[in-house]
């Protein structure tokens, strides 16, 4: 007979567990971009996004600020051009950048500088009352949790823009052949997996441009707090 005992505790963890997930869950945090009536802005992102595709070094480098804020604590042209070796086909900017643009962003004003646009919307409009555990956001409408990581596995809940509670930010698909990422969740419906597209921590890569004239440049490329 198993111990009833032991019965109890892991009842009594999984009821937690399960009571963390909806708590983080019971908050939604919804897509915004305050910049989709800028048209100068559209049209910059239009051509930002066209010249990330082709790998276009000196249409990037062309847009960054000579005092841009970096990833590491050096800021300027020069650190951003070290840390992102643009040189490189295999550059995390190529990848990075598109995927920040992909989303929606904010109007941020900081003390003695310009009115900046800065996205993903998801660090800057993170609510101050967000539950402790919650720390990532789904991104996407509709999204399908999934039992297993396996587009195949049983769909347990819909989640559109709910904030959830992160168990793993990187776990493999079940087939091997798949190059399918996925982020474990905690939910009401127990644990779950998303495509890793779907979810985005607000630690994550934001980038920050400024208006100048009727064109933009990059301000910041950052992650972290």
């Amino acid at each position: 007979m198993p111990d009833t005992g032991i019965l109890r505790t892991v009842a009594a963890a999984a009821l937690i567990a399960a009571a963390v997930g909806a708590q983080a869950q019971d908050f939604k945090l919804l897509p915004v971009d305050e910049a989709i009536n800028d048209a100068t802005w559209l049209r910059f992102k239009s051509h930002l996004l066209d010249a990330l595709s082709k790998r276009d070094q000196k249409f990037v480098l062309g847009i960054v600020d000579a005092r841009i804020r970096n990833i590491s604590e050096k800021n300027g042209g020069a650190e951003f051009r070290r840390l992102w070796d643009l040189q490189s086909a295999g550059s995390a900017l190529w990848i990075e950048l598109p995927k920040i643009l992909s989303l929606g962003g904010v109007f941020v004003k900081r003390e003695r500088a310009p009115t900046e646009y800065c996205a993903p919307y998801v660090y800057y409009k993170w609510p101050d009352n967000a539950p402790a555990e919650a720390d990532g956001a789904v991104i996407a409408r509709e999204a399908l949790l999934k039992a297993e990581p396996s587009i195949a596995a049983q769909t347990l809940q819909t989640l559109s823009y709910d904030m959830v509670k992160v168990l793993d930010w990187e776990v493999s698909d079940t087939a091997q052949d798949s190059k399918q990422a996925w982020v474990k969740l905690q939910t009401r419906a127990g644990v779950g997996y998303l495509p890793e597209e779907q979810v985005r921590s607000p630690l994550e890569y934001r980038a920050c441009f400024v208006k100048s004239g009727s064109s933009w440049r990059m301000t910041g490329l950052e992650v972290g707090e």
